[in-house]
């Protein structure tokens, strides 16, 4: 006896808001390194600075980022049809994916402008246009990433979380271009520049693989945590009428939840009072993880059929 009850008018009421919120963020990303690039540019023609050109490069990919990160959360929000029947949310830590590699050429680029800015140190000038360019840099990417931090965390979307992690890594490169302005263009310090841009090179590289990482594991269809696994086995069983539960299976797509289970109930129960104690469990579960799809599948109480990867 198997249950597929609908919960498609909660989970669109649910989704619509959170979709809303991705897309607007990723469309902010946009305009916020569509500024940066004109800034950086010019900075970049007043300084001749190496971090400069590498700080502004950076934000062109961060546009290119964006954009793609924009399009890909629109396809993985495009509802389920008869060729992708659980969504598109893929689409999300496909794009994570691409971000996570390019962040980690982002990184190569800068180690290898930086051994160059070793052999053949440069002088730096206008070293004051650089630095109030910078500081501008720093107070708009801050403000994005607030936003894209709140929204990752209240959605979970991966995509979010991944232009949010390669931005953060600006505001570092941002502090770093402004460290070598000064030592470079005040104290004439000339290796300044490229040893920072070594160690702006290593945390783009931490970023990508927290990225890589992340995507990996929505697109292996990896488990939720252990925490909300063991919530939604505590939500299950405070049921009266659930004696038990068995085979949790649990994964996560773009926004989407999906979570399966088996319960036990009274094996003398009516069809009916079991397809009704089954709802009430599910929308116990929905209530507290809102866009999750449920499926309970019903068992009369200790004939268990467990599945070989089954451990709980």
């Amino acid at each position: 006896m198997s249950h597929t009850h609908d919960h498609s008018t909660h989970h669109d009421h649910l989704g619509h808001e959170p979709g809303k919120r991705v897309r607007g963020t990723a469309l902010l990303a946009i305009i916020v390194a569509s500024v940066l690039i004109v800034i950086k540019a010019v900075a970049w023609v007043f300084t001749g600075s190496v971090a400069m050109l590498g700080s502004f490069l950076d934000s062109v990919m961060d546009l290119s980022l964006s954009v793609m990160n924009f399009f890909a959360i629109r396809h993985a929000q495009t509802p389920a049809d008869k060729e992708h029947r659980f969504g598109h949310g893929k689409a999300e830590a496909l794009a994570a994916l691409v971000q996570g590699a390019m962040l980690s050429l982002a990184a190569v680029f800068l180690v290898y402008e930086a051994v160059l800015a070793i052999i053949d140190p440069q002088p730096i000038s206008h070293s004051d246009v650089g630095v109030a360019v910078m500081l501008v840099s720093i107070v708009l990417t801050f403000g994005l990433v607030l936003v894209q931090r709140r929204v990752a965390k209240s959605t979970k979307s991966v995509a979010i979380s991944a232009d949010s992690a390669h931005y953060t890594g600006d505001i570092l490169i941002n502090l770093g271009v402004i460290m070598a302005l000064v030592l470079s263009g005040q104290f004439g310090m000339p290796y300044a520049d490229p040893v920072l841009g070594i160690i702006v090179a290593i945390i783009l590289a931490r970023s990508a693989w927290s990225i890589f990482t992340s995507a990996a594991d929505q697109l292996m269809d990896r488990e939720l945590d252990d925490e909300d696994r063991e919530q939604i086995k505590q939500i299950l069983l405070s049921h009266p009428q659930v004696l038990g539960i068995h085979d949790l299976r649990t994964r996560r797509s773009g926004l989407s939840s999906f979570i399966q289970c088996h319960i036990e109930l009274d094996g003398q129960m009516s069809l009916s009072m079991a397809h009704s104690i089954s709802d009430a469990a599910e929308a116990m579960v929905v209530a507290k993880f809102p866009g999750a799809e449920v499926l309970l599948h019903q068992d009369p109480e200790g004939e268990e059929h467990l599945s070989p990867l089954e451990t709980s």
